[in-house]
């Protein structure tokens, strides 16, 4: 078992390969009460097209299955839903699926080697018929025509359909109507054998354990399977511009939404996600003079939602908030980033905000779910955790002033906005 330390935060990763391609991560915390298990595939919805490993032909799927996957798990044949078992256990268990990712999950303070029994149960053994999957394409048509009328939702997807031609990120991750029906128990079953081998999985366990004991534990739970070979995604390809500056949409909404995104190049660098999260923060964060600025005029009346999300094949950023004046905020924001590029980041603005970023990086340590996830997702990318806390150091005005100019670019800049 590899130990991997950070001394800055006092933590310790205990991480081990298993046999079957599994990769098992355990963060012990002495002393804390909760539990925390979390199991991944690297699934998500962006994965339609794909190469089975032995194969030489690309099999593609309807979208939303690794979605309707993650519903599907929890049904079990004798009956059961395991969602039902894990919650009269007393713990607090969930799933979710992202665009690049598949994740299940429980939280707890008693009962934990229970809940692990559920949990590696039930994602280990699928159950699909083609009555309970046709049963489901009614649930989850339910819910994709409740996301059709939900103003955030509605706001973020045109914000990726005006960033994106062709790259599956501007699909809705459900799916759509006429996706989901040409779902059956084969493509599901084919999708489930091709991603939830262990290979293509991640194990995090975080709260008071004994390393060497609990990795014996989930080895005891595990079905033996042979390792399997690398599963090859396929992205079609996708053009550098934009598809249109702005989308605007009517919905019943008491003010207007707003979101504004870049569209950038997908690269899973440490460095350039710490600037990002730094820049964004000097652009449009509480502190800023922008932010004053739009808040003294009424525009807006709380801290927009800043994100940069990435992979290695698309990243984009994401500004979304409220404002009766949504296109007066788009054009103050382009003003501003104007303005630094022109005049330059101030040294004392910068070394606040990385400070301020940094201490952000040290308390997602304090709490057991934030650690678990965290490193669920950034292993994923091949990236470790503990890698912004040490690289946040290499971060210098300079190099923020590059990506300034590298990302910031007006003609990758989009708006969609939902109004009543």
């Amino acid at each position: 078992m590899q130990t991997i330390e950070n001394l800055k935060v006092k933590e310790k990763v205990y991480k081990e390969k298993l046999e079957n391609g599994l990769t098992v991560m355990i963060i012990p915390k002495k002393g804390i009460q909760k539990k925390y298990m979390i199991w991944g595939t690297k699934y998500g919805s962006n994965e339609s097209s794909f190469v089975i490993p032995g194969e030489d032909k690309v099999t593609n799927v309807p979208n939303g299955v690794a979605h309707f996957l993650e519903h599907k798990l929890f049904e079990q044949e004798n009956g059961t839903n395991s969602l039902d078992v894990l919650t009269a256990l007393g713990v607090d268990a969930n799933a979710y699926t992202t665009n690049d990712h598949t994740a299940y999950l429980f939280e707890c303070t008693d009962n934990f080697y229970e809940a692990m029994d559920e949990l590696m149960d039930y994602v280990q053994h699928p159950y699909f018929t083609d009555e309970n999957v046709e049963k489901e394409k009614g649930i989850i048509g339910q819910e994709i025509m409740m996301y059709d009328d939900y103003p955030e939702w509605r706001v973020y997807l045109n914000a990726m359909q005006a960033m994106y031609h062709n790259h599956p990120v501007k699909i809705d991750i459900v799916g759509t109507i006429e996706s989901i029906s040409k779902i059956n128990q084969d493509i599901l079953y084919q999708c489930y054998h091709t991603f939830y081998h262990p290979s293509n999985m991640i194990m995090v366990l975080c709260g008071d354990f004994d390393p060497e004991h609990l990795i014996k534990e989930v080895k005891k739970r595990l079905i033996n399977t042979e390792p399997k070979g690398e599963i090859k995604r396929v992205y079609p390809e996708e053009p550098e511009e934009i598809v249109k500056e702005k989308i605007e949409q009517k919905l019943e909404v008491s003010q207007p939404l707003y979101a504004i995104g870049i569209k950038d190049s997908g690269t899973c660098e440490v460095k350039k996600h710490i600037a990002m999260e730094i820049l964004l923060n000097l652009i449009i964060g509480r502190s800023s003079h922008l932010y004053r600025e739009l808040y003294q005029e009424g525009l807006i009346y709380a801290q927009p939602s800043l994100e940069y999300e990435f992979t290695n094949n698309y990243a984009h950023v994401l500004i979304t908030g409220q404002s009766n004046e949504p296109e007066k905020v788009y054009e103050k924001f382009k003003e501003e980033v104007q303005r630094l590029k022109t005049e330059g980041i101030k040294i004392e603005d910068f070394q606040r905000m990385k400070k301020m970023i940094y201490g952000g990086y040290v308390k997602e340590f304090n709490d057991v779910s934030d650690i678990a996830k965290m490193f669920l997702a950034d292993s994923f990318k091949n990236i470790n955790s503990f890698d912004y806390l040490e690289e946040i150091e290499g971060v210098t005005v300079e190099y923020l002033e590059q990506i300034l100019k590298d990302v910031m670019k007006e003609e990758k800049m989009v708006i969609s906005i939902v109004k009543s």
